[in-house]
């Protein structure tokens, strides 16, 4: 391989990073940019192997024109000036002395990367990778475009165009309290770092971190690949690690005390129990060969086998969505009440609080302290608090909404003998007649906080009661008129500086110029756009699926379940599926009024639906015991359910019961 005139630059990406993503990252600077080497890893203890790969390229680079690396990675840089002419060196790092400075610093859902140039110049990119891979790539491609002379505002719209390297790495549930990352189908550097980089973001509670890993295959000298993973264990802080394959006999020196090594697969099935696990995060990666489902499988809960699946990609598609509606600058604080309408309170909030969300909201102030308690540093407004516990919410820094004046009164009593400071929300009741203050009380509200100087208004706020309908237009907009009236009356009399938000997901979909400081993004962040107006732009971030647990085989005019509800038309087939009313499949699904995704087609419900099971014909489906049946998802649509039984898809998302296992995926 050589390189033509056209390409101009060789970048060597010395660190543990992704091949795939670097090679959509130059679709930038192409047909410009001629060659990424990956040469090792960036840490100098592994500099030898990585000296011997520069060698063994440098007829390559002999005839690039420009030569990007990082100055930081030492050993790396210091062979690179003693061996190449400085005119064809450009360096870049996070510190001074390089020709390119490109610091990072995280901003909402993503990074800032500052610049400073070469003449001095700065300017600030944009993305919305966190990563450290991700983000040592990113800084090559940004050195090398300019290198080649492209403008900053050029760069910065090919990296809106970026997308994550595909992996799928599934959260579960695991036996004794413990939770599994599966990634047990590849085995390589850069996808081992990845994964832990997602393990790390994931709550550990009281647990240890474990990382159960094959031996990697085609990854170069084993010394070195052994080393790496050694100091990855380390960076990651790794309470555990099991080591599975014969390769790591020889290099059992390199890895620290709490350390297991087995030979095979087989050989750690017949040994988990001594890793006594109780309350652990694990993490399974390993190459196919190794056949590590079966490890995931048996650390695995021991609970019937009905999944309510959570695509955590899908959340972040969505999110970004909504984003996008409003105007920069404009917070989004997000509803995570009810378990998180169903899909797991902790876990939902944490992966929020990774992507950029800036608010919370729960309903119950045990809700909040929930989450507290599970890692969430995010601002969180309790919606509900009911009587208030002071001490409570001051210790977990809770934010109470206000919306009466007799709770007024009973906080601003409360907190003259309180030394500390309390932020809340006041609700004003525009329209929608549920909770909140009315014009009338303002005045008495306004006097009150004017004295109490220990409550802070850090928002206020209103529900708008039709803003997912064309014809409540006239009404939803007076009642944006009243809140912009009433808060701005607020604020001038009180000197509070307070966020603003009135729109919900309906509403940001259709008055994103009434957006204020925050909107409140709920239902939306699902997938399920309430208005219908923007549908097929999100993707549905929840699937709820069981499995066939037996197929009989019976004859026209039987009857199937209680009341004998059901009766076959024709000779066929019944599916006895592992899900019923107990789960939140809704006894309303009976007799017909929903279906089931079985091998590809829709299949009625027949008869009733019982507390544990229901059934379904399946006739000419060929369908057998242990068949996966999709409930809802893609298809069918919890929207199109919702509607077959006149409800709404809160309703069916929120009842979905706690023996339902809830996995997260990252696709």
């Amino acid at each position: 391989m050589g390189i033509s005139q056209q390409h101009q630059v060789a970048i060597l990406e010395a660190g543990i990073s992704a091949p795939d993503e670097m090679a959509a990252l130059t679709q930038i600077i192409q047909p410009q940019l001629g060659i990424f080497t990956n040469i090792g890893s960036a840490h100098d203890e592994h500099f030898e192997d990585t000296r011997a790969k520069i060698e063994e390229k440098c007829k390559l680079f002999q005839s690039a024109k420009y030569l990007i690396y990082r100055k930081d990675q030492t050993q790396v840089g210091q062979y690179l000036e003693e061996n190449f002419d400085p005119s064809v060196l450009i360096s870049w790092s996070d510190k001074a002395g390089a020709d390119y400075i490109l610091s990072v610093k995280r901003h909402n859902n993503g990074s800032k990367i500052y610049l400073i140039g070469k003449d001095f110049q700065t300017y600030t990119f944009l993305t919305s990778f966190r990563d450290q891979a991700s983000l040592e790539n990113i800084r090559h491609v940004i050195t090398a475009a300019l290198s080649l002379g492209m403008k900053p505002e050029i760069i910065q719209q090919g990296l809106k165009l970026l997308h994550a390297v595909d992996m799928r790495l599934t959260l579960k549930s695991g036996s004794k309290g413990c939770k599994l990352i599966d990634d047990s189908y590849n085995n390589d550097l850069a996808g081992l770092e990845l994964a832990l980089e997602f393990m790390s973001q994931q709550i550990t509670a009281s647990g240890r971190k474990i990382l159960i890993l094959s031996e990697m295959q085609q990854e170069g000298k084993e010394e070195v690949v052994f080393q790496k993973i050694a100091w990855l264990l380390k960076h990651y802080s790794i309470d555990l690690f099991v080591g599975v394959g014969k390769g790591f006999a020889d290099f059992k020196h390199l890895f620290p005390a709490e350390s297991d090594f087995y030979e095979s697969t087989d050989m750690i099935l017949r040994n988990l129990e001594a890793l006594s696990l109780s309350n652990d995060l694990v993490l399974i990666k390993g190459a196919r060969a190794y056949g590590f489902e079966r490890v995931v499988q048996k650390l695995e809960a021991l609970a019937h086998e009905t999944i309510l699946e959570i695509n955590l990609n899908s959340l972040r598609h969505n999110f970004i969505h909504y984003r996008q509606k409003i105007k920069p600058g404009t917070k989004i604080m997000v509803m995570v009440k009810a378990f998180a309408y169903g899909g797991g309170a902790a876990e939902i909030a944490n992966y929020l609080q990774e992507i950029g969300a800036d608010y919370l909201s729960v309903a119950y102030t045990d809700e909040g302290v929930f989450l507290r308690n599970n890692g969430i540093t995010l601002p969180i407004m309790v919606m509900n608090p009911g009587s208030y516990h002071l001490e409570l919410l001051q210790e977990h820094a809770l934010e109470p909404v206000v919306y009466n004046l007799n709770q007024l009164k009973s906080l601003s009593n409360a907190m003259d003998s309180n030394s500390g400071l309390l932020s809340v929300h006041l609700e004003l009741d525009t329209g929608m007649r549920r909770l909140g203050m009315s014009d009338q009380e303002l005045d008495e509200a306004i006097s009150i906080l004017q004295q109490c100087s220990n409550l802070k208004v850090a928002g206020i706020f209103t529900h708008l009661a039709g803003a997912d309908e064309a014809v409540h237009k006239d009404f939803t907009l007076s009642q944006i008129s009243s809140f912009e009236s009433s808060s701005n009356r607020i604020i001038q009399e009180t000197g509070c500086k307070p966020i603003r938000h009135c729109l919900n997901s309906a509403g940001i979909i259709r008055y994103p110029e009434f957006a204020f400081d925050m909107v409140r993004l709920g239902i939306g962040l699902y997938g399920i756009e309430v208005n219908q107006l923007e549908q097929d732009k999100l993707q549905p971030a929840m699937t709820l699926k069981t499995v066939v647990s037996q197929v009989r085989t019976l004859q026209k005019g039987e009857t199937i379940g209680y009341g004998r509800k059901g009766e076959m038309k024709n000779d066929g087939e019944v599916a006895t599926l592992a899900i019923g009313y107990a789960d939140g499949y809704d006894r309303r699904f009976s007799n017909g009024k929903a279906t089931v995704l079985i091998k590809g087609q829709m299949a009625p419900i027949i008869g009733n639906v019982c507390m544990d099971m229901c059934m379904a014909d399946v006739t000419g489906l060929n369908v057998f015991e242990g068949d996966e049946a999709i409930l809802f998802g893609a298809r069918p649509s919890i929207m199109d359910l919702a509607a077959k039984i006149e409800t709404i898809p809160y309703e069916l998302l929120t009842g979905i019961g706690p023996r339902v296992k809830r996995q997260y995926i990252l696709d």
